[in-house]
Formats: structure tokens, C-alpha cells, sequence
């Protein structure tokens, strides 16, 4: 096994067989020969058709760690049970061909992030010849299969935007909404007056953020109850009161403290 894949190099998604007279399925390249030269066909004899060629499908790209991707290959009796996890290669077009009477070639795929190696390369040759840097599979038909296996390169998941996420978490102010494109919000309090706030307005500012009070857009309004004539028995429970002012209230309660200063005055009595 080589210590790695080159540079540009993707493991194989899947092998299909594809009749020889027909193009191969789409995603698939075909192995037209050996590396010997000579053409590649399985299955062909006078009975048969022309025979079926074995076409490889590369992974796409490395982003998606639940692609499947070939971890094994192996050539089984036909009538040997399937080992856990491997399935048979078919044709996408006929999958009741049998390529050979008596073996069968099998494939075990597991998703692209659980695979630490996987098949790169297959390679066909004749059964005397040796392919280097390849592991021999078996063969079918006078026709040796090889594999290259590698290490596989961890998925790259692709970039997400996060503009959303960090004007989530910015502290600025949040966006001003559009004027046009919802109504303005009003506070209406006691009777029929009203209060319009808008975003817009100063106490929204982050300048007047501290000078912003409880009663803000709060108006003032008095109650009912001591407005008009509603207030007449109010009125009259006060009609009797007169109101002075400071100096009437010193011409009134003015008091000269004579007696008081008369009795200051007098000599006390000498002691004989």
C-alpha cells in the first residue's frame, strides 16, 4: 500500500460493469484494456455478447463526510455469502448480468469521515503479469484485478457564512427598522390623549441612554373626577377660608410685651 495519494488524486465512489455496447453510466469511466494492451472484456465467448467492461466512478470532492466512498474490493465464489458490509458490482442497466458463472466481483463502500483508507486506482492485467504498487484483488476470466489503497484525506467541510451570526452577537445599536415598511407605535393613556414614540426620537439615543426616566412619554392628565363641575362640592368646602397675608397677620397678633418689660425694669429689693 503507497503512503499516500497524490496531490489531485480522489478515492473511487463506486465500480459498475457496463455492457460493451452500450456507453458507460453516467459518472463512470471505463478500463478499455490491461496494461499489457490487450482489451479489457469480461464474459465474452461465441455464446455471449460482445461482453462488459469495468468503469470506476471518482469522488466529487471532499465536503461531504456521508459520501461513500470504496474501502475494499473483493472476488468471491458466486456462490460464496457476502461478507458484512459488501455488496456485488452490477450493471446500472441490467443488474440480473452475470459477468462470470462462477466468480462475482464485490465492493464494500462506508461514508467518506468513517474511512481511514479507501481504493484510489484498479487496474486490470493479465494473470502472469505484475502490477506495482498494487494489491491483487483476484481474478475473472483469465483477467487479474488490482488496487491501489491509500490513506483518505479528511473531509473539508465548505466555509458557512456567519454575518448572521456575528451581528447576532454584535453590541452596537440593532438596525433602525424602515418607516415605510411598518407603522409608527403609539402609547395611548387616560381618556382620549395620546403619546406617539417613535425609534427615531432623542430618548432612543445612546447619547440620553442615563437621562431617560420612568415617566418619559408619560402624559400628564387630570383625572376626571376634579375637573368641571365635577369639582363644585370640592369648591365649596373651601368658600369660608380668607386668606391673609404677612402683615395682616402681624397687625393682628401684634403685642408689645409692656408688662413684661415693666417688670424688667424695677429695682430689686435691697437686703437691710
Amino acid at each position: 500500500m503507497e503512503p499516500g495519494p497524490a496531490a489531485d488524486a480522489a478515492p473511487l465512489a463506486g465500480l459498475a460493469w457496463s455492457s460493451a455496447s452500450a456507453p458507460p453510466p453516467r459518472g463512470y469511466s471505463a478500463i478499455p484494456c490491461t496494461v499489457e494492451g490487450a482489451p479489457a472484456s469480461f464474459g465474452k465467448s461465441f455464446a455471449q455478447r460482445p461482453g462488459h467492461f469495468l468503469c470506476l466512478s471518482a469522488l466529487g470532492g471532499l465536503e461531504d463526510p456521508q459520501e461513500k466512498v470504496v474501502a475494499d474490493i473483493q472476488v468471491l465464489l458466486d456462490k460464496s455469502p457476502l461478507p458484512p458490509g459488501f455488496s456485488p458490482v452490477t450493471d446500472p442497466l441490467d443488474p440480473k448480468v452475470s459477468v462470470s458463472k462462477k466468480k462475482r466481483l464485490c465492493v464494500k463502500l462506508v461514508p467518506l469521515g468513517a474511512a481511514d483508507t479507501a481504493v484510489f486506482d484498479v487496474r486490470l492485467s493479465g494473470k502472469t503479469k505484475t502490477v506495482p504498487g498494487y494489491l491483487r484483488v483476484g481474478d475473472i476470466g483469465g483477467v487479474s484485478i488490482w488496487c491501489r489503497k491509500a490513506q483518505v484525506p479528511r473531509p473539508t467541510p465548505k466555509p458557512q457564512g456567519l454575518s448572521g451570526d456575528l451581528r447576532g452577537l454584535s453590541l452596537g445599536p440593532p438596525d433602525q427598522p424602515s418607516r415605510s415598511g411598518r407603522p409608527e407605535r403609539t402609547l395611548s393613556r387616560l381618556g382620549s390623549r395620546a403619546s406617539t414614540l417613535r425609534r427615531s426620537d432623542s430618548i432612543y439615543e445612546a447619547s440620553s441612554l442615563y437621562g431617560i426616566s420612568a415617566m418619559d412619554g408619560v402624559p400628564f392628565t387630570l383625572h376626571p373626577r376634579f375637573e368641571g363641575k365635577s369639582c363644585s362640592p370640592l369648591a365649596s368646602a373651601f368658600a369660608d377660608l380668607t386668606i391673609k397675608s404677612l402683615a395682616d397677620i402681624e397687625e393682628e397678633y401684634n403685642y408689645g410685651f409692656v408688662v413684661e418689660k415693666t417688670a424688667a425694669a424695677r429695682l430689686p429689693p435691697s437686703i437691710a
